[in-house]
């Protein structure tokens, strides 16, 4: 990966969730206040529009500024995850314009630990972590095979886990009030998680 594949990556990524845009919406208002779509969505395109401007060849200090940009333009509880995601992914890959797939593998799990520290959450608890943590192990395990595989492998393991939240029961933010019943329901965040692995396997496949 190099900046110019980052910048692709992030155009997908921005191109499935506003695609999505009106699904998680939906998803949204079932427990949450509905405007995750439309964050989503904004957070994206933001930090795409970024990419297609930037000169900067640095991975780190592009995604460090990236979770600045997320973060303005997704102002929920989800755009600050995700932005402190970007952080962790930021400081693994800082000062380096080329990065393997290994490398690449290593920077999502490391922006995963971040959300996880940050957010004091944990794969299980119905949140984006339920698409995202798997996705990324697999990415992992998968990283000595060629890119195509790997991320067919993540985007596999990331809608799995987004579809397992259904048996899951909301403990944190406004869907944790539903308790019992926000059983049988998918978690917009984990679908979310699912969307970005397609849009990364997509680009990959281009």
């Amino acid at each position: 990966m190099n900046a110019v594949s980052l910048k692709q990556a992030f155009a997908f990524i921005s191109d499935v969730m506003t695609e999505n845009k009106d699904y998680l919406i939906e998803l949204d208002q079932q427990n949450g206040d509905g405007d995750l779509g439309i964050s989503m969505s904004n957070g994206y395109k933001a930090v795409a529009d970024y990419f297609a401007a930037a000169d900067e060849k640095d991975l780190g200090k592009l995604l460090l500024k990236s979770s600045t940009i997320f973060n303005e333009a997704a102002p929920s509880s989800l755009g600050t995850i995700t932005s402190f995601g970007l952080m962790g992914m930021a400081k693994s890959l800082k000062g380096k314009e080329e990065a393997t797939l290994s490398e690449v593998a290593d920077a999502l799990n490391a922006g995963v630990e971040k959300i996880m520290d940050k957010a004091k959450s944990k794969p299980g608890e119905k949140t984006i972590l339920d698409a995202l943590f798997p996705a990324v192990k697999a990415l992992q395990a998968n990283s000595a095979k060629d890119a195509k595989t790997a991320f067919k492998a993540a985007y596999d393991a990331a809608a799995e886990g987004s579809e397992s939240t259904k048996a899951m029961k909301s403990v944190h933010g406004r869907a944790a009030y539903y308790g019992e019943k926000s059983i049988g329901l998918i978690d917009g965040g984990s679908v979310v998680g699912k969307l970005i692995f397609e849009g990364l396997y997509h680009s990959i496949c281009r």
